[in-house]
């Protein structure tokens, strides 16, 4: 059994036909029916990807190889640029031929050091003679272990001669040409920024306004010039408490993530999105100017419908 509402006075039809009939009021109802209701915050963001990873070189030298550009698609570990390695190699045939002669070294001063300790023991050789040939031993093996520390360094420096990427993902800025030096000094020169695309972030202004109703998990739709006709979906996933202030309007940064398997979606672009803070389907809907409905007595209306006892209004 259908349910009705009646509208309120203020729209209900007074119907004149002519002066000589007299006026007469009509109620007008609607059915009451079933939808979805929800409750939204509109904000503008920018799109950035969650992972984005700036490429660069612990050692100096010349760029010899560049194996990929701009938009290229790499995996994790994939050889991505090379340096110039004849100067690094060498410092790594220098250094080994370092240990080489620091390790001969060391076994003589080493030698020595246990014949004189069993001398010294013995009391044949005096206790000069026994520390001198210990501080020959001791130098020595500092001697031999950093050799062997720098071998190690000269290797890991020919190492980072090959440049890999260390993220699946997309190269969106490449910095470096072929014959190109860098330069490491306080900071790692930079080569490449890789981001991963599949996985994009927008980070939104929310007016202070509406920042109080926004909460972590709730669905985002949003929409970017470049597809217009598209809508995309996310959610929230922080809300951050470190307010911007600008022409005196304070807003609160939101981050909304989105999956993005065909890469549409790509850093820089604007978002215009809608939170939404409450969403519900299948409810009870009726006209809102139905529930402002105020009764009135007309006692000269003789067709006004009756209202049944019991019956919702």
């Amino acid at each position: 059994m259908h349910k009705f509402f009646l509208l309120p006075a203020a729209v209900m039809l007074l119907a004149a036909a002519s002066c000589s009939k007299p006026d007469s009021i009509h109620l007008v109802t609607e059915e009451v029916t079933k939808g979805s209701i929800s409750e939204t915050v509109t904000a503008t963001g920018t799109l950035e990807s969650v992972t984005s990873v700036d490429v660069g070189t612990q050692v100096t030298g010349i760029i010899d190889k560049i194996l990929v550009d701009f938009n290229s698609e790499v995996k994790k570990g994939e050889l991505i640029a090379e340096i110039d390695k004849v100067l690094l190699q060498s410092e790594l045939t220098s250094a080994e031929a370092n240990v080489n002669s620091a390790k001969a070294s060391y076994d003589y001063a080493r030698t020595n050091y246990e014949r004189d300790k069993a001398l010294h023991e013995k009391k044949l050789i005096s206790d000069y003679e026994f520390d001198t040939t210990r501080r020959d031993y001791e130098v020595a093996k500092t001697t031999y272990e950093k050799s062997v520390a720098d071998r190690v360094k000269a290797a890991k420096n020919l190492n980072y001669a090959e440049i890999y990427s260390p993220i699946d993902g997309v190269v969106v800025s490449r910095d470096i040409e072929v014959g190109q030096t860098v330069v490491s000094n306080m900071t790692v020169a930079n080569l490449f920024t890789i981001a991963d695309l599949d996985h994009m972030r927008v980070v939104a202004n929310v007016d202070e306004a509406d920042i109080g109703r926004v909460k972590e998990g709730q669905n985002v739709t949003f929409t970017v010039d470049a597809y217009p006709d598209e809508v995309f979906h996310g959610t929230v996933t922080q809300k951050r408490i470190s307010p911007t202030t600008e022409s005196n309007v304070v807003t609160y940064e939101v981050l909304v993530s989105a999956d993005n398997e065909e890469h549409k979606l790509i850093p820089g672009l604007t978002a215009n999105l809608t939170i939404y803070m409450l969403n519900e389907t299948d409810v009870t809907l009726v006209p809102a100017k139905a529930t402002r409905f105020i009764p009135h007595n007309y006692p000269d209306a003789k067709n006004l419908p009756a209202i049944q006892e019991g019956a919702s209004t």
